[in-house]
């Protein structure tokens, strides 16, 4: 089964605030190819998105919470999703695209406290 990939626009400007976190402190060249690579690992959900373990957030939320982790280092993040199959047309949604360094949804985060 093929799964349609749905982002939500907090996830995107997730995405994109890591791009420019990224850029400003190593490269351009350099960020663009991270951000690239993560729109592949969120399509690679469109086949197989159970294969992702559940995210340490899930028993907080009534639906199924996973989490497919992309980066290495100090450059890893989360991409929590949930998994729509009683739709139309079987949907991956993106919901957070988080830090791996970040405390998990719900709890209070020093950084994110501006």
């Amino acid at each position: 089964m093929t799964y349609r990939i749905e982002i939500a626009s907090i996830a995107e400007a997730e995405a994109d605030q890591a791009f420019l976190w990224m850029a400003q402190r190593t490269s351009q060249p350099a960020a663009r190819q991270w951000y690239q690579g993560l729109l592949q690992a969120i399509a690679s959900l469109a086949t197989m998105p159970k294969r992702c373990p559940l995210a340490r957030e899930n028993d907080a939320f009534s639906q199924e919470i996973r989490q497919l982790l992309y980066g290495k280092g100090g450059s890893k993040y989360r991409v929590l999703f949930t998994i729509l199959e009683d739709v139309e047309v079987p949907t991956v949604r993106i919901l957070h695209i988080r830090h791996a360094a970040k405390r998990p949804l719900g709890e209070l985060d020093p950084d994110d406290i501006r």
